[in-house]
């Protein structure tokens, strides 16, 4: 099947678009001044006297070309792209979903340079290797939300990681259970080959909840991947004020610092009853490779997705179009010349002189 789209390569230059009317106001706010300027030296029945060379119409059709000439390089540097030949491409792979935990524990900096900022690269790292599968963001802490639904843009994967902070998510927690189960219920009833990596410190005070959803997914074939995320001495959480710079570290009620720990046990179990395996982060290896080792070996489901194959930048029309109006604007003088008077190229005609 083959059609065509159309699509700006950079659509955030196209705001500039805006500067339009202000210019229109702008230009228009200086024609009155003028006038009013002349009235005070003449009255405005003397100017074909005084200027006789002077062009109204033709300082206008200068300013609208001016504003085409603007148009044009805007819409050239936002880059007009033709998309062709879409077609059905057949792929294998998997539906992954990744599990980010993002409660405040995961700032704690015993991971370099912090447990969140680190597992945000790893996960960008290992979507670099990947080719055929589609994977998915699910974000979790008191609550959990799907951040990028199932999909083959990994770019578009990229971006909404690049986004992922422990702000997004006010109820406080580590609900890895009901991280799994959103992900269980985001995979859709298909028959494609599906895994779950779950990244966090573990600190799950509802274990019960996470076992359960894990033998829930289990029964569905679905295979868990866990990464725990910390040190075994554990760290003192990071507070933040709204500018992003360090104020002190959490604390209790008794005002001692509060020191979070990793969880191997729970993410241990979690991993045993999904089929897959665990693995624990350091400042050298976060252990994706490995997942992702142990995901290539599973069995692979054909994944048809569409994808518009080419796309053809445009944005040299434009330009070409901008260069000619320029051209054309800087020939054209603001006033007549004297022998130009001879010939009405600009002024409208007077019915009663003819």
């Amino acid at each position: 099947m083959e059609t065509h789209i159309l699509r700006f390569e950079h659509p955030e230059y196209l705001y500039w678009l805006l500067s339009i009317p202000i210019l229109i106001a702008i230009y228009i706010l200086i024609r009155i001044s003028n006038k009013r300027q002349f009235k005070k030296f003449a009255d405005s029945k003397f100017a074909s006297f005084l200027v006789p060379l002077a062009s109204k119409s033709r300082s206008i059709t200068k300013f609208i070309i001016f504003l085409f000439v603007i148009i044009f390089g805007i819409l050239a540097a936002a880059n007009l792209q033709t998309g062709s030949k879409m077609e059905e491409a057949k792929r294998e792979g998997i539906d992954l979903y990744f599990c980010v935990d993002i409660s405040n524990s995961m700032n704690a900096e015993d991971i370099a340079p912090n447990r969140l900022e680190r597992s945000k690269q790893a996960i960008n790292n290992l979507i670099n290797k990947l080719n055929g599968d589609r994977i998915g963001v699910i974000i979790f802490a008191g609550n959990a939300y799907v951040q990028l639904p199932i999909t083959t843009d990994y770019a578009a994967a990229k971006m909404f990681l690049s986004t992922i902070n422990t702000n997004l998510i006010p109820s406080q927690g580590t609900e890895i259970g009901a991280a799994i189960n959103l992900a269980v219920k985001s995979f859709g009833t298909n028959d494609h080959s599906k895994a779950i990596v779950i990244i966090s410190d573990g600190e799950d005070h509802v274990n019960g909840d996470a076992i359960k959803a894990a033998q829930e997914a289990a029964k569905l074939g679905i295979k868990i991947y866990t990464i725990g995320m910390g040190l075994e001495e554990g760290s003192p959480i990071p507070l933040y004020n709204q500018y992003g710079k360090k104020t002190g570290y959490k604390k209790d009620r008794e005002g001692n610092i509060v020191i979070t720990k990793l969880d191997d046990n729970l993410l241990r179990q979690i991993a045993e009853i999904g089929d897959g395996i665990y693995r624990r982060a350091s400042n050298s290896n976060v252990g994706l490779d490995d997942i992702f080792n142990e995901i290539n070996k599973s069995e692979k489901s054909e994944i048809e997705s569409k994808v518009f194959t080419d796309y053809e930048d445009q944005f040299q029309w434009f330009v070409g179009a901008a260069i000619i109006l320029l051209i054309i604007e800087l020939l054209i003088s603001s006033g007549k010349k004297n022998w130009e008077t001879k010939f009405n190229f600009f002024e409208p005609k007077d019915e009663n002189n003819q």
